[in-house]
């Protein structure tokens, strides 16, 4: 059913595949932010609220019914149609599940929560992952193919539709419906996408329940682990102290995770298929494991570096006065999510390998780490003891993953520091030089502080990186992916 495989390096496609990954999210956010600036003029306050209070509640259920049918099909060497129906009559069935499980607490979540408005909506809401579920699994093959750039247009493409319908919806009603209505519009939209860009007709079938029960059993498993493991932040700051530090540190948070999520986690989905395909291919998974962390490093070391040295005046020009609290926080935590980038590559390759049994024990023991940390720290240190208590987390949990993957695939320590002790050299002489200048760590919020540190400390990690890399002979490496990436892109 796939496409015969390009002659291109698996890191190329891998890479190319990344590439249209993060151009669709980055067109999402930048669709979102539209979309937000124009409904807030049209849309009372409250009504965001009622929306956003929905769609929580229904995401919650929904992450905590992921069964990773999708990944399962991507790692099967030759996947039939009898496990492409099954796969898609798995979806069908979760996606009934959430609709039913929603819809059956939309009036009791609406009393807990005081708004008789809630109940209506999360009927309408509740549909949603049941359009999902009727999503065309063929489509799986553009990840399959390393075709990124049709998955771009079916997620990019609803969304734009859906923003204009809620627009003009808002502009007649001025009333939260008009949310609603996008949001059918882009599910529904999505859904027919699908059909029409991929020739594949599902059917129903569980006839090969065999081959996906213990991948998606695991997935579930390793989907609730993560999100008892990232709720635990919130609920114990909410809980030790209040819900204004609680805004305090998911603002520094979700700052810090900026080089995750909008660098390292479109790299890893592509670089599940890069894994999946390379184990078909028998391609040495650890070689590729390797190139991947090199070439990432160069962007997500110097990035989450960068964010921690300027957190004052970046949160002082983001958001204004009143929020300091949560300039230590992205300080501590951009600096401990720089290790993300080598615990996700080396999570997708071990989930490419259905080693998700131990994925589900290094979170468990991340998150219960986490939450005792947490409970110690808090009392004594506030929000700062909060982020610090994180970070070690986060930091054992990606080490625990990184040596995981490494002892099963049987790569040495220092196979893994020959990619990436350039890019961490060029961020420690950046760190040192800005925080020498008083650029770096600095209180002074002023633009023009950003402004110089941001331009010094480019100039100082591209400079150092190209002087050591020049220096060790320019061997073939994460430098020479990306040259030969920007050559072929440049085409």
């Amino acid at each position: 059913m796939s496409e015969t495989p390009s002659p291109d390096s698996l890191l190329l496609r891998t890479a190319r595949g990344a590439g249209w990954v993060m151009a669709w999210r980055l067109g999402m956010r930048v669709l979102g932010l539209v979309s937000t600036l124009v409904l807030v003029r049209l849309i009372q306050p409250a009504d965001f609220g009622i929306i956003a209070l929905a769609t929580s509640f229904t995401q919650t259920i929904d992450g905590m019914l992921t069964l990773g049918t999708e990944e399962a099909v991507i790692r099967e060497a030759t996947p039939g149609s009898v496990f492409y129906d099954t796969a898609f009559t798995l979806n069908l069935l979760r996606g009934v599940s959430v609709t039913v499980l929603v819809a059956a607490l939309a009036y009791p979540a609406a009393g807990f929560f005081a708004d008789p408005r809630l109940g209506p909506v999360l009927l309408f809401v509740a549909c949603l992952p049941l359009l999902d579920g009727c999503a065309n699994i063929g489509a799986v093959d553009f990840r399959r193919d390393f075709a990124f750039h049709k998955e771009f247009a079916i997620m990019v493409l609803p969304k734009l539709c859906g923003i204009v319908a809620a627009m003009t919806a808002a502009a007649l009603l001025h009333s939260y419906v008009a949310m609603l209505v996008g949001m059918g519009v882009n599910r529904g939209l999505r859904v027919v996408m699908s059909y029409v860009m991929h020739p594949y007709r599902p059917g129903l079938s569980l006839k090969a329940w065999r081959g996906l029960a213990g991948y998606s059993t695991w997935t579930w498993l390793l989907s609730l682990a993560i999100l008892v493991r990232d709720r635990s932040d919130s609920l114990l700051i909410g809980r030790l102290m209040n819900t204004t530090f609680v805004g305090f540190y998911s603002v520094g948070a979700e700052i810090a995770a900026l080089p995750t999520t909008e660098l390292v986690e479109p790299l890893g989905r592509a670089a599940f298929s890069g894994f999946a395909v390379g184990r078909q291919e028998k391609a040495d998974p650890g070689e590729t494991l390797l190139r991947l962390m090199g070439s990432a490093a160069l962007l997500t070391l110097p990035a989450g570096v960068g964010l921690s040295l300027v957190a004052a005046p970046l949160v002082a020009l983001a958001f204004g006065p009143g929020w300091e609290p949560a300039v230590p926080v992205l300080r501590i935590l951009s600096l401990s999510f720089t290790v993300m980038v080598f615990g996700h590559l080396s999570l997708h390759l071990l989930s490419a390998h259905a080693l998700l049994g131990r994925l589900v024990g290094i979170t468990l023991a991340g998150a219960a780490v986490r939450v005792a940390l947490l409970l110690a720290l808090i009392p004594h240190f506030g929000l700062a003891g909060a982020a610090i208590g994180v970070a070690v987390a986060v930091v054992l949990e990606q080490a625990l993953t990184v040596g995981t993957a490494l002892r099963r695939f049987r790569v040495g320590i220092g196979r893994v520091m020959r990619p990436v002790w350039r890019p961490v050299l060029a961020a420690s002489v950046m760190a040192a030089a800005l925080a020498g200048s008083g650029l770096g760590w600095s209180d002074d919020s002023g633009v023009v502080a950003l402004m110089e540190a941001v331009a010094g400390g480019g100039a100082v990690y591209v400079l150092t990186l190209l002087a050591s890399w020049t220096l060790a002979g320019r061997p073939a490496g994460a430098e020479t992916d990306v040259l030969a990436l920007l050559r072929r892109t440049v085409r």
